[in-house]
């Protein structure tokens, strides 16, 4: 498919891939190609996504162009695909895709959307579909939705409305844009507006569009526009907050309302989104102010103009923000290219190296993000006060600090993939931090104590750091703490039961580790919603129950089993038809430590025998201030149940509180009914009953 930016490629490519993947043994959306092309690493990561949609693996991992060809080459063939290509604007993207036809099974379909129609000449596809404009019926139609939230205009607007879908010409970027810009504004708005929009040309979709931009409330909203045109997009709206909100932008509201423009989308994974022509014309806003002196612009974002400025040393005070991306050690800048950029904010480097005294760069710095960051540690001279995110991804980083500063904005300490890192900073300086991500730090061994100062912190990612062996006991003093991710630690063997201290924690990962023994302390807590540990991965409330289950199958110790802490319930089950006479002789020994008894018999006569009975029956006269028991006998067969349930009423405290199911015989749907009671005994210690089954 192909057409110019705002036509409505990729909205066409998704409803037909929703409306048709499922008859495809396999399918994939590939969206914003051009722009993931561009990424460092992003043309292996497209491969692997691709890998990941049609076979649904993690595993294999791409580490070069030319060997992703030749995976996907291989294992391609044998599947009938559909595969959606969306935003391609080169032939290379093109080749490492989807090289040729041959490449898929019999049936497949491959459907790509591009700006560009070179791409797509001659014998490259079977056929080229040139997106048109909407017609007038689905303009308005689309017009209206948007400006007032109804299928059609209402009287007083229809003559306007008509108007201002002609002058869009179609374009359903525009009047969507348009649209949700007149949204709730007078007729005399209108018209004006429509004068505003006679003086652009139809070609120029940019101008169009800096009508949003210049129907914002206020200069903040406009800066939140501007520089997530230019730096933001892709990433989480939340990390975003933080930053724009250090640089005193009220980013809540703002973000919210460029979304309500339809100058910002935020994505299902909370990522920031913005269509093209909108980040283009935010960029030309600034060009626009300054088209000949770069040093002048507020932001600075094409590499060759930074490349320039950079290399002259002709910074200014105008500059606020710099993004500079290049393949790793291309190039060395002094840092006292740094010297007048006095308000620079916002600092995002890849593959550039800075020689000379890190004093030169500004105080007023809230966002460093330095991919390959080339120095053993951050550098003591340079003034840190303001920063609320730290992301030195790939860093030569051994100690973070030799010197703390006290850091109180500090939000975001990011150093994931810090080959050479060992410990962690000391975090008694970090007093607001809430995201700690060390992701992939192979050599990290030690978690300084000082972690349990975090009292703020939400979200601790350590995983696949496969030196570290332990936790500090103090992390789990961390009451704010909401995900904890541990997965790929491997030599990590114990989650102590002090776990249970960690009252807002809702997401615990900590898959392929080490550890073997679920704490009994998770299943108390009442905050957990999503737990993948020890082999169980899913939702509490369907894994809970699978956990439970897993303690109480028969054994033949039981004392071995009721190892747990004070004052803590254990459930335990028995099968006496396989128990010891001296193992039967000492249920007596621990039943008063025990919650939650299942006893398993062949009969009432191995039920009686060894004095099971007797100490069940001491035991309750121990504990129970009186029992009231029913019974109902009858000469059946082995199969038939027979029912004797008694309520026991309890005087004593909670820690008394005991549930027992004891089933002769075959199993049967009654008594699994009895068995899962048992278990929400466990979970629900307020609730007591004594049930006695004979099968």
């Amino acid at each position: 498919m192909w057409g110019m930016g705002g036509i409505g490629k990729t909205t066409i490519a998704k409803a037909i891939y929703n409306k048709v993947g499922r008859d495809f043994e396999a399918r994939s959306f590939l969206a914003n190609i051009r722009e993931v092309w561009e990424q460092e690493a992003g043309q292996m990561y497209l491969q692997e996504h691709l890998i990941y949609d049609i076979f649904k693996e993690t595993t294999t991992k791409i580490q070069n162009i030319e060997s992703g060809k030749s995976i996907l080459k291989e294992r391609l063939c044998h599947k009938r695909v559909l595969l959606v290509l969306d935003d391609v604007n080169k032939l290379d993207q093109l080749k490492a895709l989807c090289g040729s036809r041959t490449w898929f099974g019999s049936g497949s379909r491959i459907i790509i959307t591009t700006r560009d129609k070179h791409i797509i000449r001659g014998n490259r596809v079977n056929q080229v579909y040139n997106i048109k404009e909407m017609d007038e019926r689905e303009s308005i139609e689309l017009f209206s939705w948007h400006a007032f939230k109804q299928a059609s205009p209402t009287k007083d607007f229809a003559e306007s409305s008509r108007n201002i879908v002609k002058y869009s010409g179609g374009l359903p970027l525009a009047l969507e844009v348009l649209g949700s810009y007149l949204f709730d504004r007078e007729v005399f708005e209108w018209k004006c507006v429509l004068e505003k929009l006679k003086r652009i040309p139809n070609d120029e979709v940019h101008k169009k569009l800096k009508i949003s931009y210049d129907g914002l409330n206020d200069d903040t909203e406009k800066e939140i526009f501007l520089d997530i045109a230019c730096f933001f997009i892709g990433m989480d709206r939340n990390d975003v907050i933080h930053i724009l909100n250090g640089c005193g932008f009220f980013a809540e509201i703002g973000i919210s309302i460029l979304v309500e423009r339809s100058l910002v989308t935020v994505d299902d994974k909370n990522k920031l989104g913005m269509h093209d022509l909108l980040r283009d014309m935010g960029r030309e806003i600034i060009r626009e102010k300054s088209p000949k002196e770069l040093e002048k612009r507020c932001r600075l974002w094409f590499n060759e103009d930074v490349l320039d400025v950079l290399s002259e040393q002709t910074g200014t005070q105008a500059v606020e923000g710099v993004v500079l991306k290049l393949t790793p050690n291309a190039k060395c800048f002094s840092t006292k290219a740094f010297e007048n950029m006095k308000k620079l904010r916002l600092l995002q480097l890849a593959g550039v190296q800075l020689d000379g005294d890190f004093k030169y760069l500004s105080r007023n710095l809230r966002w460093l993000c330095w991919n390959g960051f080339p120095l053993t540690c951050i550098p003591t001279k340079f003034d840190q006060g303001k920063l609320v995110s730290i992301e030195l991804e790939n860093s030569n980083i051994k100690l973070v600090w030799k010197e703390m500063q006290m850091m109180e904005n500090l939000k975001i300490l990011n150093l994931s993939h810090s080959r050479y890192l060992t410990k962690t900073p000391d975090f008694s300086n970090l007093p607001n931090l809430e995201k700690l991500v060390l992701k992939d730090c192979p050599r990290l061994s030690e978690i300084s104590h000082t972690i349990g100062h975090l009292h703020k912190i939400l979200m601790i990612n350590l995983k696949d750091c496969i030196s570290l062996r332990n936790l500090p006991r103090t992390i789990y003093t961390l009451k704010s703490l909401k995900t904890l991710i541990l997965s790929g630690c491997l030599i990590v063997d114990e989650l102590e039961e002090d776990l249970e201290q960690m009252e807002s924690l809702t997401i615990l990962l900590a898959d392929n580790t080490a550890i073997t023994k679920v704490p009994f302390s998770l299943l108390r807590s009442k905050t957990i919603g999503y737990i993948s540990l020890c082999g169980y991965n899913g939702y509490s409330r369907e894994v809970f129950p699978s956990i439970i289950r897993s303690w109480i199958s028969p054994t033949n110790n039981l004392s071995s089993l009721v190892q747990t802490p004070a004052g803590m319930s254990s459930l335990v089950s028995l099968d006496a038809s396989k128990s010891s006479s001296h193992s039967l002789s000492s249920i007596s020994d621990v039943l008063t430590k025990v919650q939650s008894l299942l006893v398993e018999c062949g009969s009432e006569l191995q039920l009686s025998r060894d004095a099971i009975l007797d100490a069940l029956s001491a035991t309750n006269s121990k504990e129970l201030e009186s029992i009231a028991t029913t019974s109902q006998e009858s000469a059946v067969k082995t199969s038939t149940l027979i029912e004797c349930c008694g309520q026991v009423h309890i005087s004593a405290t909670k820690k008394s509180q005991k549930s027992l199911l004891i089933q002769m015989g075959t199993n049967c749907k009654a008594a699994d009914i009895l068995k899962e009671s048992i278990l929400q005994v466990s979970l629900s210690p307020l609730h007591v009953s004594i049930c006695y089954t004979f099968i």
